[in-house]
């Protein structure tokens, strides 16, 4: 009868398995995810503000002055330096010059 009882695990230590999975989740997503989400909805709000005239810097790296938008096929039309233009897809947009300098 002793040789079954010392066989079976304790009840307690599934249980403090389990509570240490759900701590080290909600650490990950309170350090990794939760800033991530957040960095992404900036971008978004960025991206859909887009206006004529404004300074932007591409995924490229590529610093430049928005001169057309169109709305429909999610384009930009960049001047990077005088009389030379590029068209640009809008989600390649990540910043404004300012930003990236803080």
């Amino acid at each position: 009868m002793n040789t079954i009882l010392a066989a079976q695990p304790a009840a307690g230590s599934n249980m403090s398995f389990l509570l240490m999975m759900v701590i080290i989740f909600a650490i990950m997503w309170f350090f990794m995810i939760r800033p991530q989400q957040k960095k992404q909805k900036e971008i978004q709000n960025f991206r859909a503000s887009i206006t004529r005239g404004q300074q932007i810097v591409t995924a490229g790296g590529i610093y430049g002055t928005v001169k057309d938008i169109d709305e429909a096929a999610g384009k930009l039309k960049v001047e990077i330096a005088n009389g030379v233009c590029i068209h640009v897809d809008r989600n390649s947009v990540f910043a404004s010059p300012q930003s990236t300098l803080q």
